[in-house]
């Protein structure tokens, strides 16, 4: 027995979202989709692996287990819940890092899993980095210094929560915000607390359904040059000294809890 229909309308209500808007993602009619929902129907694969990554699901849970059972955080953290990007190697055959302009940021939500839209990317390596797929991402505006409005973040592609590290840095891809850049503060039942390093910008929740995938910061490329004033010790000195004192404090009462 199939459970696709069930697991398909169950995830879209958890993500609030219409069928109108859903198959307007898929490229489809809402009529179609909801033909799938109602079980009269089942999709085709090439438009299965889609709603498989549109709702970061894999076919194998979406088919077979109801997922009304498993509670979203379990749901993300199981190890057969597996989504595979696509990947550019070049012509030895070594991973290459794709660069999401810009201009192009948003486009990215449409088009992260099409292998197509990944393959017109451009690319660059960096080998220093070791194992691991990588992604450059661009930083904007002025929440996350010294990192400039125009520079990019290289991200290491992250596939479950429990990788996840209070205190460190993600470029966090959205279904609301799309493409962005914090410091990972809580890590909730059903939502991630985050925080930008500028004290002007107030923390926010991450509510889990509107996670679509993970990057753990790597590495940067600034693409203007600094100047003192983007070190200025009163401001950049206390913020990070901050949030070293912050996580070790966090980390002895993770220590003492645990005695």
């Amino acid at each position: 027995m199939s459970f696709l229909s069930e697991n398909i309308r169950y995830l879209r209500n958890q993500l609030g979202q219409s069928q109108q808007k859903v198959a307007d993602s898929l490229l489809i009619t809402r009529g179609r989709y909801a033909k799938y929902e109602d079980g009269i129907s089942e999709p085709p694969l090439e438009l299965l692996i889609k709603i498989s990554r549109y709702y970061y699901v894999s076919i194998d849970l979406l088919v077979s287990v109801d997922l009304k059972n498993i509670p979203l955080k379990e749901l993300m953290e199981l190890p057969d819940n597996r989504i595979l990007l696509p990947i550019k190697v070049d012509v030895f055959g070594e991973p290459k890092i794709e660069i999401i302009p810009h201009k192009a940021s948003m486009g990215y939500l449409g088009g992260y899993s099409d292998p197509e839209y990944i393959e017109g990317l451009q690319t660059l390596s960096l080998p220093f980095l070791g194992v691991g797929k990588y992604r450059a991402f661009p930083a904007e505006g002025d929440s996350m210094p010294p990192h400039k409005n125009g520079s990019y973040i290289i991200g290491k592609y992250i596939d479950h929560l429990n990788q996840l590290k209070e205190g460190k840095t993600y470029v966090f891809i959205t279904r609301n915000e799309g493409i962005t850049y914090k410091r990972l503060q809580h890590i909730q039942e059903d939502a991630l607390q985050v925080q930008a390093d500028n004290e002007r910008y107030p923390p926010y929740a991450i509510a889990l359904t509107d996670v679509m995938e993970l990057w753990e910061y790597a590495c940067s490329i600034a693409t203007e040059e600094f100047n003192t004033s983007d070190f200025h010790i009163d401001h950049q000195a206390v913020i990070s000294m901050f949030h070293e004192l912050k996580t070790d404090l966090q980390q002895l009462k993770k220590e003492r809890n645990a005695y």
